[in-house]
């Protein structure tokens, strides 16, 4: 068994000098987190060289030299480059992404180059991959990949992690392609996110573009549980420890130090991106030396901005407008010895990065959006003396993480503002203060804890899935299903309806019995040695009209009312309807206010459904109901309890547990229970662990087994039913 990680680009760079290949190690935080696992025995990483090599020749030597070091590459074509890469994703996914729709393109040409692409990605894993394997995709670029290889490979075990944020619902949507995306991420076993925030868009977008069910953060999609989390991603908080004690670090603090002795250093690292927030950190700067002139030649913005995609409109518009802006500052307020702001358009090693992490009295970091942003955590990583000052977008993930910070709104300007006034001014017991529990976050969290907890969950995660798949009633638990039931002298069959003896009809009036049930039902209660008991939510005058020429029990409205197959309808002592005239007006407000919901009166309970409510809107009133009801049904020792599409409000002694009564007329020795809702759990949980309950449509219940439909239901019973051949 080996992992292999894919992501789009290689952790090394390679290029060519002299007809020679030369590889470098790449820096970036992915690459320093997941060395330590594709360096170990077989592991792979697979990605793009990063060069357009043609030859085939030159293909195969830089494929020989990094397979020395674990390295699978995967060539790509400079059309390829530009539709895949700059086009499809950089172009189309990442501002829709960083919530920036006007600056998407949604090109048939870019989408039709993305997934060829990932089609050869998928080509390439399948060349190296093996039974048994663990394949970990990585970002953006490869969003169709895991259902690429699961269509070839359906027990491989896959984990994907989003590295940038993920949209809310109304964004994604605008990608034509949306649905294609997201049925290929749940390709995955495993998905992963930097934030919560993140993980709670992805589950909305899918359940409402898809018609795909979601339980908190499990989505059962083509029988298979997807688990959906954030595991925020850390930094290899030793490396930046450590390099504070390197030489060449120390002599360029020295010279940092020469040449800012008696200013304090403002901070700022960002690539050149439109999502950094760049022109509004510029913006809060010049409000301040606008604003307080005695920080003349006191203060100092250190501003590195990496170049990346300056040919593109929007990022050539935002490079002109850093530079104009940069300019006007430094034209109004230096002096002979002071420049308001130093500016660099480039990248710096990581020896001057560290320099200037130890340097920085505040580091600024204030993207519109960003996935994680490591900087903020090398930079707190670097303060080994617990001294700085950290202001932090919220906008970004390490603010859920690196709540000491000074925590900003990066669109208020004003606030940026007070923010830099506020680090200024911090005494150093205050620094201290918000310093030590950050440093212990990033050295807990750190890039080896976030391996380790995702590769973990996702062991996990197969084992929920082989757990689950053992509960489904596959051919073997039918055949043994059946065994039991031929051997047995006395059996109960306890038969929730709507959702297990018939589908989910939108209106409840169309769900009634047809022929197909009734025939399976007259079969079931020939058989004399079977008590047969129908235990709904459904009125009893309903259940009377549609079952009581039948020789079968019935218990209706949740146990509120029984009848045994050869007596009359009795009700539970001791109920009463007087709270309804209570309740009635608070649900009748939420029928006003939701198209498409409606109130089912029953004898001892009041049912809102909101069946027919637009996807989404139906979920977010229910939740509002619970939470503005609970007061009053707690307060009148009432139950209020979630169901399919319903919320039902009865009285505490009404559940269906009460099936556990019926135990006592026989001695059963074949139980089997089956039902869809969270109501049937109560029944299931009332029956002897011995019975055989079956949750209906979801695995995740008290019950031994799980089904996926009525139609399965209907097998299973029409197979029980069925006379032995003497």
């Amino acid at each position: 068994m080996k992992t292999i990680i894919v992501s789009n680009r290689l952790p090394v760079k390679i290029t060519e000098s002299d007809d020679r290949i030369e590889l470098k190690q790449s820096e970036g935080g992915l690459a320093t987190g997941l060395g330590s696992i594709y360096r170990q025995g077989n592991n792979m990483w697979l990605g793009w060289a990063g060069i357009e090599v043609e030859s085939a020749s030159k293909q195969s030597e830089i494929k020989d030299r990094l397979q020395e070091i674990n390295l699978f590459p995967v060539f790509l074509t400079q059309e390829e480059i530009n539709l895949y890469y700059e086009g499809f994703s950089n172009e189309t996914l990442w501002p829709v992404f960083h919530y920036h729709p006007t600056y998407a393109h949604y090109e048939q040409s870019y989408w039709d180059s993305y997934l060829a692409v990932n089609h050869k990605f998928k080509e390439a894993v399948l060349e190296i991959a093996e039974p048994g394997d663990i394949i970990w995709i990585h970002d953006y670029q490869l969003l169709l990949l895991a259902g690429l290889i699961r269509a070839e490979q359906p027990d491989i075990t896959i984990g994907f992690f989003l590295h940038i944020p993920f949209p809310s619902y109304e964004l994604f949507r605008l990608i034509p392609w949306r649905a294609e995306l997201l049925e290929n991420m749940l390709g995955a076993d495993l998905i992963g996110f930097h934030t919560f925030d993140d993980a709670r868009h992805f589950i909305s977008s899918i359940t409402r573009i898809l018609p795909v069910h979601a339980s908190a953060n499990q989505i059962n999609y083509n029988d298979r549980q997807v688990i959906v989390e954030a595991f925020p991603m850390g930094i290899d908080e030793k490396k930046y420890e450590s390099l504070t004690h390197d030489p060449i670090v120390l002599d360029n603090v020295a010279k940092l130090k020469e040449n800012f002795h008696d200013l304090k250093m403002i901070l700022s690292i960002d690539r050149l991106d439109y999502s950094k927030g760049i022109l509004q950190r510029l913006q809060a700067y010049d409000i301040l030396l606008q604003k307080n002139p005695e920080y003349f030649e006191r203060v100092v913005l250190y501003m590195i901005v990496v170049p990346s995609r300056d040919t593109v409109p929007q990022y050539k518009e935002l490079r002109d407008e850093i530079d104009k802006l940069v300019g006007n500052i430094n034209s109004r307020y230096r002096t002979l010895d002071w420049n308001p702001i130093h500016y660099y358009y480039r990248s710096f090693e990581t020896e001057m990065l560290s320099a200037l992490y130890n340097m920085a009295e505040i580091c600024l970091v204030t993207p519109m959006r960003d996935g994680m942003n490591l900087v903020s955590k090398e930079y707190v990583a670097s303060r080994t003396d617990n001294t700085g000052v950290l202001i932090l977008s919220e906008m970004a993930g390490a603010a859920k993480e690196l709540i000491d910070a000074i925590i900003v709104n990066p669109n208020n300007v004003g606030e940026l503002y007070r923010a830099m006034i506020e680090a200024i001014n911090m005494p150093v017991e205050e620094q201290l203060r918000r310093m030590v529990p950050m440093r212990e976050v990033v050295a807990k969290f750190n890039v080896r804890h976030w391996v380790k907890i995702y590769m973990d969950r996702l062991e996990e995660v197969k084992q929920l899935q082989a757990s689950m798949q053992a509960k489904h009633v596959g051919a073997a638990t039918m055949t043994y299903l059946e065994d039991q039931y031929r051997q047995a002298n006395k059996r109960l069959i306890f038969l929730d309806y709507d959702g297990t003896l018939v589908g989910f009809k939108s209106n409840i009036n169309q769900a009634f019995p047809d022929d197909d049930l009734y025939e399976i039902l007259d079969e079931l209660i020939s058989e004399p040695m079977n008590d047969v008991v129908i235990v709904s939510g459904r009125n009893h005058e309903t259940l009377e009209d549609w079952f009581g020429h039948l020789k079968i029990d019935i218990i209706a409205e949740h146990g509120a009312w029984q009848k045994h197959k050869d007596g009359e309808w009795t009700k539970l002592p001791g109920l009463n309807d007087q709270w309804k005239q209570d309740l009635l007006p608070m649900l009748e407000t939420y029928v006003d206010r939701t198209p498409g919901s409606f109130i089912e009166e029953k004898s001892y309970s009041l049912v809102w459904h909101y069946r027919k409510v637009e996807e989404g809107l139906g979920e977010l009133r229910a939740n509002e109901l619970m939470s503005n009801m609970r007061f009053l049904t707690d307060d009148k020792s009432l139950q209020m309890m979630g169901g399919n599409k319903v919320i039902e409000i009865k009285n505490f002694e009404v559940n269906k547990g009460k099936v556990a009564s019926w135990l006592d007329k026989d001695h059963y020795d074949y139980i089997l229970a089956l039902g869809d809702d969270h109501t049937d759990e109560d029944m299931f949980k009332a029956l002897p662990a011995d019975a055989y309950t079956i949750k209906i449509g979801s695995n995740i219940s008290a019950a031994r087994f799980y089904m996926r439909d009525y139609r399965e239901v209907r097998k299973l019973l029409r197979t029980l039913a069925a006379k032995e051949e003497v």
